[in-house]
Parts: C-alpha cells; structure tokens; sequence
C-alpha cells in the first residue's frame, strides 16, 4: 500500500475534520457515488416511459401493469446484487477493489442502453447495471465505515453527508435525461447517464489511493481450494437463468415476483448463515437478532418509497398538472423534487443528530417513524383522488414527497450507518449487504404493488398502502425497548 493511505488509515487521520466536519476521503465516495446515482436515477426517470410508450413514441410498447412490474424486478435486482458484491469484498477482494470494478461495469451497462435498441439494449444494459450497483453500494457504504473510529459520534453525520451526494446526482440526473428524452430521444437521455457515470469512474480513478487500508482488507479470505468451486457454482447460476428464460418459465410478466421469492430466500439464508457462523460472540449475535426486526420495518418503508418509479411516474402522466407558468416539464422532472428536500434536508438532519449526541431517539425509534411518515404521505394522495385527468397541482406533490423525504432521512442514510455498527467482525461488508436485502425485497414489492393500481383504484390503493405503513411504525415504536436492549449498546 502507498504511504499516502497508510497515514490515511491511521487514528490520527480519522479525526480530521476537512470535508464538511467529517474526514476527507469520504470526498472521494462521496464523489463516485453522486456521479453513479446522477447515472442511475437519471436512467430510471425514463425507464418506464422507454417501457411502455408506444413505438411511435420512441418507447416499446410494452403494457403498463408488465412494464411497472419490470422497473420493479430491475430495482429489487440492483439490491439484491449487493449479496455478490458483499461477498466478493468479504472474501475475495476487498470493498474498496468491488467497488472499482462495479463503477466500470455499470458504465458498460449503461452504454449498452444507450447505444443498443430494442429488447436487447435494454436486457444487456439492466442486467449490467443492476449487477454493478449492487456492487457498488454494498462497498461504498462499507468503505465510508471505515473512515471512523467505532466511538466516533459523527458517523450518523458523516453518512448523511455521504447522502448529499447521492442527492445531488438524483437531483440533476433525472433533469438531464428528461430535458434529453423529451427533446431529442431515450437514446440520448440514456447517453447522458453513461457520460455521468464515466466522470464518476475517472474522479474515484484519481483519488482512490487516498483511502484507508482497511478499505483493501478482506476481512474473511476464501481458502484456495475452494475458489474453482465457487467459480463453478457461479456458472451454473447463470447457465440456470438462461435456460428458464429460454424456455419461458421466467417472463416479463412474473419476473417481478421471481426476483421477490429470490430475495426474501437470500434474506433467510443470509441470516441463518450469519447465526449460525461459530465466530460470532454472544454479542455479535444478540445483535443479529436485533435487526431482524429493523429489516422488516425497512422492507415495509422501502414498498412504499420506491413508488416514486413506478406509481408516481404513472400518476404523474396522468393525474398531475405538469404546466408552470405556460411550460409544461417532462415527466421525469418530478423525480427530482425528492432529491432537491434531501439536499435541503439532510444537512439539517445531520446537524440535529451530531448537536443531541447520545440524546437522539434510538435507530428503531427512527425506523417506526419512518414507517408513520410514509403511510401519511400516502394518505395524502386521497385528498386528490378522483380529481381527473391533470387535476392535481404541482404544489401538492410537492408537500407528499416533503414528507417522502422526512420519511426517508429517518430511515435510509440511519440504516446503513446502523448496518456497520451491528455488523460482527467477520461478516462487515455482508450485513450492509443485509440492509440492501431489505431495500431489494421492498423495490421488488413495489413494483408488484403498482400493478394493481389504477385511477378507479386510488383511494383503496393509497388508503389501505397508507394505514398499513402506520400500523407497523406504531409497532417498531411499541418494542423498540426489547430491540434496543438485543443492540448491546448500539444505538
């Protein structure tokens, strides 16, 4: 390793405070990962559209409820790559290696999108893109940790800096591709989320080596002898997934629920394979414990979230009145209002946790109000039911995803950093992996919700989505003593 990130790496360094208060590597994370979101949720703005318009339309014409389900097999897909990545870094090469080699895979895929028509461009270019960013927010994540002491009381801080960054390329992403879409073509909104994820590759190039050397440790190496099984393993997976594909037993239309059973058995298999691990100390397992019921909460917050792709571009198509001042936006636009309160917002969240210390409410505390805020945003959305075509005001989806997004702070940058503070030794990388668990199950559900709405639909569909979201906030709120005490000390 250089001396640069040897000096890095070392206690000292840790307590620098030359990136917003928090250490300056995480500037370089920080860096890939807003280029890589600018990439990803620039695409996703106009995946749907791509799905269902109509050929005329520069789209494929595929059916709505099929092309919902889709974006929300691929969104599930995404997080549930992150087991590999997880593994690939715990056991083989390192978070900070994955996360390399997943920033140059995702550019192929989203080149693949962009330069290829068709089916294909889209099954080549989704697969890729799913594949790396799972690598990539597994070790991310991971490598962010490692730029704190475990008693550093500003991880949940330095973690809600590292979601300005993502913000900030959700922010422009979908701003980029839309204007492009609507004006030139699909081809080149997706081209411009392939030029953004080549900055991100090049800026994380550049400054990787500045990173710690625990960010390059492989805290649990795979014996030799067992990596040509592995590798034999792996290819029979694929080999598997090509043939029920084509044979039709894996089709557009049930692919959703496929990726749903695939990662809800991951998710078990996960956890009984960290149980069961003889490494772990009483502790470390208590702790597992613990998050089992963190997970459920945030597979139910993330269902409702991850909407925003699915029924929200639908409901702004054809509920929303798009016209501002005699200009009507593309619809991909409204996926940047989300990120635009993050940016806002996270700041001042950042500041509230790093001012209250060991004051603020505990990480389930946070999880059942995330839960609470994200039934009410749903609830919102009945007071416009039955309003007609283009008869909901901007302004009011304005203040459902300001509440989106109080819903979101609570939850998602708290769960990761939660993620490494639960982890056991061994296991560092594939419990954040976990935690993506929970975000692939809850994508993948989301996308099987939005098929069964329709305009008639919305008040049952928003109003039972809304009361069910609550009634497990007040629930994690209910036990969140029992699941404290299993933390063992973590808050």
């Amino acid at each position: 390793m250089s001396t640069d990130s040897a000096r890095v790496g070392s206690a000292p360094e840790r307590t620098d405070r030359g990136f917003f208060g928090q250490p300056r590597p995480l500037a370089h994370i920080f860096g890939v990962e807003m280029w890589e979101r600018f990439s990803f949720y620039g695409m996703q703005g106009i995946l749907l559209l791509y799905l269902y318009y109509s050929v005329d339309h520069g789209g494929l014409g595929v059916p709505r409820a099929a092309a919902a389900g889709i974006v929300g097999a691929y969104g599930g897909g995404v997080y549930l790559s992150t087991i590999v990545g997880a593994w690939l870094a715990d056991r083989v090469l390192g978070s900070e290696r994955v996360l390399f080699a997943s920033a140059v895979v995702i550019v192929c895929g989203h080149l693949a999108l962009a330069l290829v028509p068709g089916i294909a461009g889209v099954a080549a270019g989704l697969i890729l893109v799913a594949l790396g960013s799972g690598g990539l927010k597994a070790n991310a994540t991971r490598v962010v940790g490692t730029l704190y002491a475990p008693d550093d009381t500003r991880r949940d801080a330095g973690f809600s800096v590292f979601y300005l960054g993502i913000n900030l390329g959700a922010f422009v992403g979908p701003l980029a591709t839309g204007a492009l879409q609507s004006s030139l073509g699909f081809h080149y909104g997706f081209g411009a989320a392939a030029v953004g994820m080549i900055l991100g590759l090049v800026q994380y190039a550049i400054g990787r080596r500045r990173l710690p050397d625990e960010a390059r440790v492989v805290p649990n190496p795979l014996p030799r002898n067992r990596r040509m099984l592995m590798l034999a393993v792996a290819v029979v997976a694929v080999a598997l997934i090509a043939v029920l594909v084509a044979t039709r037993v894996i089709t557009a239309a049930n692919l959703v629920t496929v990726v749903i059973g695939i990662t809800l058995a991951a998710a078990i298999a996960y956890f009984v394979v960290i149980l069961s691990s003889r490494a772990l100390s009483s502790v470390e397992r208590r702790r597992i414990y613990a998050f089992i019921p963190l997970f459920i909460a945030s597979t139910a917050f993330w269902s409702l979230y991850q909407q925003q792709f699915t029924v929200l571009t639908l409901y702004s198509a054809d509920r929303l009145n798009r016209d501002v001042f005699g200009f009507t936006f593309p619809i991909p636009w409204v996926q940047s209002i989300n990120p635009i309160f993050i940016i806002i917002l996270s700041g001042v969240f950042a500041a509230i946790w790093t001012r209250m210390g060991d004051r603020q409410p505990s990480t389930p505390l946070k999880f059942g109000a995330a839960n609470i805020f994200m039934g009410l945003a749903f609830l919102l959305f009945l007071a416009f039911a039955g309003t007609g075509r283009n008869g909901t005001p901007v302004l009011a989806l304005v203040l459902i995803l300001f509440v989106f997004t109080i819903a979101e702070l609570l939850l998602s940058p708290v769960g990761l950093s939660v993620s490494t503070k639960l982890a056991p030794e061994r296991f560092q990388t594939q419990m954040v992996a976990l935690f993506f668990l929970s975000v692939a199950l809850g994508t993948a559900l989301s996308g099987r919700l939005a098929e069964f709405y329709t305009l008639p639909s919305e008040p049952v569909y928003f109003g039972v989505s809304g009361l069910v979201s609550i009634v497990i906030g007040l629930l994690v709120v209910v036990f969140a003593r029992p699941v404290l005490r299993l933390m063992s000390g973590v808050r």
